[in-house]
């Protein structure tokens, strides 16, 4: 008998194999191995195969995770509500809240074929027309999302759209005081801006939290096959999202690649007919959009402090992760030149 394959960081493949031949009986026929997928900065992904299948699984990130930023039974239920809605989204197939087998929670989901883009030269040789089509077709799909009714798939009780953007404002907040090694005068700047002009939020929505072209798997036919990385959904504002599909526009290939440069490919809308196309799908009017796109930049730099904050400890699994530092202060001048707090 050959030899089991060795042990990525973060998955142990014995236990894992005994975990799901008593779970999902029948379903693993081969040797189990596990890749990690890179690209990601946040919750880690596998692709598992055991020679003629394959699935995908979810887990936090390895040593310091920030309180509620990875929670693998919200992805899971949010993503089995979804499946027989208009938005595209894998089949989930199990989910353990435990820590015993991995040492933290995770899930398995199915496998889906697709490509997420990320690199603007690849996306630029399907064509502009292709792009363009594709780019509208990323604003559909989350108008799609936003027109859902919660209590109709099961998620009445997924969030609390009162006072949600207060909250999200103190959660990331405290989301980057948890990973601070540094100061970030300019970032403090941008918080305490986006206190003073906090907007009222329009009727809530199931909101993804972290929208943007390479968190979708797009077919051979240039469909969106699956909508992925739900980690940070909810019930909120739904200019959430719009906003921070705007700024990852605007800054698309900011960084040395850290934010993906795909969307400045030709043929992909700009900001404003991201704005307009979704207000048309919607009905929903997009105003004091500045915010939202200014909250978005501070919620990515958080982000990106929390990550430098693990490549410091050593505990970041894949390349890339060295320039994490780079990305905070570009983030702050973002949001505060876009509310013109220069």
């Amino acid at each position: 008998m050959s030899e089991t394959p060795a042990s990525p960081p973060g998955v142990d493949l014995v236990r894992l194999r005994a975990h799901l031949d008593r779970e999902l009986p029948g379903a693993v026929r081969g040797q189990l191995r596990a890749d990690l997928i890179e690209g990601g900065r946040s919750n880690l992904t596998y692709v598992l195969s055991d020679g003629s299948s394959r699935w995908v699984l979810r887990r936090p990130p390895l040593g310091h995770v920030l309180a509620t930023a990875h929670d693998m039974g919200r992805e899971y239920r949010v993503m089995t509500a979804l499946r027989d809605t208009g938005v595209p989204v894998p089949d989930t197939l199990l989910l353990d809240p435990g820590t015993d087998v991995l040492g933290a929670p995770w899930y398995l989901m199915e496998y889906v074929t697709g490509t997420a883009h990320r690199d603007a030269a690849d996306l630029a040789s399907l064509g502009e027309q292709r792009v363009q089509a594709l780019g509208r077709r990323l604003v559909d799909t989350l108008a799609t999302l936003h027109r859902i009714d919660p209590a109709a798939v099961g998620l009445a009780d997924f969030g609390h759209p009162d006072g949600y953007l207060e909250r999200q404002l103190r959660r990331w907040s405290k989301q980057l005081a948890a990973s601070r090694s540094r100061d970030l005068p300019a970032l403090d700047r941008l918080h305490a801006a986006l206190a003073e002009r906090l907007p009222t939020s329009p009727a809530p929505a199931l909101v993804h939290g972290d929208y943007r072209l390479d968190n979708v798997l797009v077919d051979d036919g240039d469909a969106i096959a699956a909508v992925l990385d739900w980690e940070m959904s909810t019930l909120g504002d739904p200019l959430t999202d719009v906003g921070l599909l705007v700024m990852y526009t605007e800054l698309a290939g900011v960084g040395g690649g850290i934010i993906p440069s795909a969307m400045t490919a030709p043929g992909f809308p700009k900001p404003d007919e991201i704005v307009s196309r979704y207000a048309e799908a919607t009905g929903r009017q997009a105003a004091d959009l500045d915010w939202y796109v200014a909250f978005a930049s501070y919620k990515l730099a958080a982000v990106a402090e929390g990550i430098f904050f693990r490549f410091q400890q050593g505990r970041t699994l894949g390349a890339g992760f060295e320039r994490a530092g780079e990305m905070a202060p570009i983030l702050a001048r973002h949001g505060l030149n876009t509310l013109k707090e220069n």
